[in-house]
């Protein structure tokens, strides 16, 4: 089979899967939480058989011990954050509307300064402003309850996840095997080559960013909420959920953390001081130890990228697609890392009178061009 038509043939399946996904995107949501929690879990399994456990009875304790600590987790922490955050909705519009008589107290100088025909601009804009952030929050518990209406499939959520992740667990050797079959006996030593790599970013993605979001939400909760800020426990926990948005769990945190601490610490400015540098120290520690450690180079995305994969993927298949965003493109980057080395391995780039070089070969250019 000629390369061109391999291309074809890959790139016909990539959109096929697109398509199904698109397809039943309205029903993915308990298979993709399953499968990623089969492949968080895989490793725990394969632990307990190397201690002579069957695979049934180690997927089966493993699967219990976890559903366990979730259960015990939601009925110990779900009552109290469901609290703050139901009070700090309804409290949202009278923090909005202190901390605009705040600034107004605060700027005299600078309304002087601005001069009176600009001074009534930056008021308009700021009333504007404060109207629209007041509208989102009125509409906010309507939203809410369409959400919960919306996902009245939650019930079934909760029962179908575990029984996924059952199933896909005792039978990952399986599936393993049967993909293995499948590769083309040609070509099976590069895809296994390939899948390695997107078996390390998707455990960068799954196993170590999952694991800086739940230490960001642990810390940012306990550090805000020993400080004594207003609904500290509920603004850490969701800042720390969001940090799988590049910079939008620390956005939100330190925005909401600030003017809930200038509204109720003021005029100890020490306290805002403080609990700007809960979110500053933890960013600096958050990207010098934690991610390098737990996530390494094995994501290797930029940024703005991933960002654009969320928004991509979340306008077309929703909820799910958010879930999806990121593990997809690790794989994509894989792919794409993938094909800029065969393509610089290839006579196309190289141009010695459509001679391929091998890039993996570190002087393999250098005998070309000594070449007479």
């Amino acid at each position: 089979m000629t390369l061109r038509n391999q291309v074809l043939i890959w790139i016909a399946f990539l959109v096929v899967l697109v398509l199904m996904l698109w397809l039943f995107r309205g029903v993915l949501l308990p298979f993709v939480i399953g499968a990623a929690l089969a492949y968080l879990l895989n490793p725990l399994v394969n632990q307990l058989q190397r201690w002579h456990f069957s695979r049934g009875w180690a997927t089966a304790v493993v699967l219990l011990s976890v559903i366990t600590i979730f259960v015990g987790m939601f009925f110990l922490f779900v009552p109290m954050v469901g609290q703050q955050l139901i009070e700090l909705i309804q409290r949202l519009p009278r923090l909005v509307s202190d901390l605009q008589s705040l600034v107004t107290e605060w700027s005299p100088s600078f309304y002087e300064w601005l001069g009176p025909e600009r001074a009534a601009q930056f008021q308009t804009s700021i009333n504007d402003l404060t109207r629209q952030v007041l509208g989102f929050i009125a509409t906010l518990p309507a939203e809410l309850v369409n959400i919960g209406y919306t996902g009245a499939a939650v019930i079934g959520l909760t029962v179908l996840t575990p029984v996924v992740a059952f199933y896909l667990l005792l039978d990952w050797e399986g599936m393993v095997r049967g993909l293995q079959g499948l590769l083309p006996r040609d070509h099976k030593t590069e895809i296994n080559g390939i899948l390695g790599d997107i078996d390390k970013s998707m455990a960068g993605v799954i196993r170590g960013q999952g694991g800086v979001l739940l230490i960001d939400a642990v810390f940012y909760a306990t550090a805000l909420s020993l400080v004594g800020l207003n609904f500290g426990l509920a603004v850490g926990l969701i800042s720390g959920l969001l940090s799988f948005v590049p910079f939008m769990g620390f956005a939100f945190g330190f925005s909401l953390s600030i003017g809930i601490a200038l509204v109720q610490f003021w005029p100890n400015y020490w306290m805002v001081v403080a609990v700007a540098g809960i979110f500053l120290g933890w960013q600096f520690i958050e990207g010098n130890i934690l991610y390098p450690k737990l996530v390494g180079s094995s994501i290797n995305i930029n940024p703005v990228w991933l960002m654009f994969a969320l928004l991509a993927f979340g306008a077309l298949f929703g909820f799910v697609g958010l879930l999806l965003a990121v593990p997809l493109a690790a794989i994509v980057g894989v792919l794409v890392r993938y094909g800029v080395s065969k393509y610089k391995g290839s006579s196309l780039y190289q141009g010695y009178g459509g001679e391929a070089v091998d890039t993996t070969q570190p002087d393999a250019g250098n005998d070309v061009l000594r070449a007479p």
